[in-house]
């Protein structure tokens, strides 16, 4: 009786193990195809791609490129999907320079303040610092991390109005990285529009300036 009992158990734990190594490879025969025919979690949808050559080159801008500290507070290395947008921010800090700004989301690793950061920061004088690979999410646009590029913009005064040379710079930046990602001026958006947060301020209290801008952004692709 006791050795029918065992044959039993036995032919049981075999049927299991034949249904688990059955299961197995029904599930690794999916990946397969998914990935075969590029769709499921293999969708080229959601996967990051940017444009190379040079073509897209001649029309970067110059860079000073310092990336943060790898950090859960600031660069926290999620990777990024496929880039849909590029938001514009401003910084709310008159008269802080790209550099000044690109440090404060250094220090954030050991203050643990808040979790802030932006790909790139442009700057009073026009010059642009890149904090976060675009392969990278950054703290920045909310629910919009995971598939957007984000620019920070520094400013004079209060009231968020940009100098001539940032201006500059955040028309051959975004345009650029519009040609990167093969994106147009209408994925060009602001915080605002993610949110409702008055950001960038300047642009949201004067919506001729923002159609502007974008026509300027539009003008430099073509």
């Amino acid at each position: 009786m006791k050795k029918k009992r065992m044959t039993k158990r036995k032919r049981i734990l075999q049927l299991y193990t034949r249904l688990g190594i059955g299961l197995l490879v029904l599930i690794l025969a999916g990946l397969s195809i998914m990935k075969i025919f590029h769709f499921g979690v293999f969708s080229s949808e959601s996967k990051y791609v940017e444009e190379m050559g040079a073509e897209i080159d001649k029309n970067k801008p110059d860079i000073d490129v310092q990336l943060l500290t790898p950090n859960m507070y600031s660069r926290p290395g999620t990777n990024t999907e496929k880039i849909k947008g590029v938001v514009i921010h401003y910084t709310a800090n008159p008269g802080s320079t790209a550099v000044q700004n690109r440090n404060y989301f250094e220090g954030l690793k050991d203050s643990h303040q808040t979790r802030a950061s932006s790909h790139f920061v442009v700057g009073i004088k026009g010059e642009i610092v890149q904090c976060v690979p675009t392969w990278e999410e950054a703290y920045a646009s909310n629910t919009r991390n995971k598939n957007t590029i984000s620019i920070e913009t520094c400013h004079k005064n209060s009231d968020g109005k940009y100098t001539r040379q940032t201006y500059k710079s955040m028309v051959q930046l975004t345009a650029w990285l519009c040609k990167k990602f093969n994106l147009t001026e209408k994925d060009v958006i602001r915080h605002y529009d993610i949110t409702g947060k008055i950001c960038p301020k300047y642009f949201v209290e004067d919506e001729k300036a923002w159609k502007k801008f974008k026509k300027d952004v539009r003008d430099v692709l073509r």
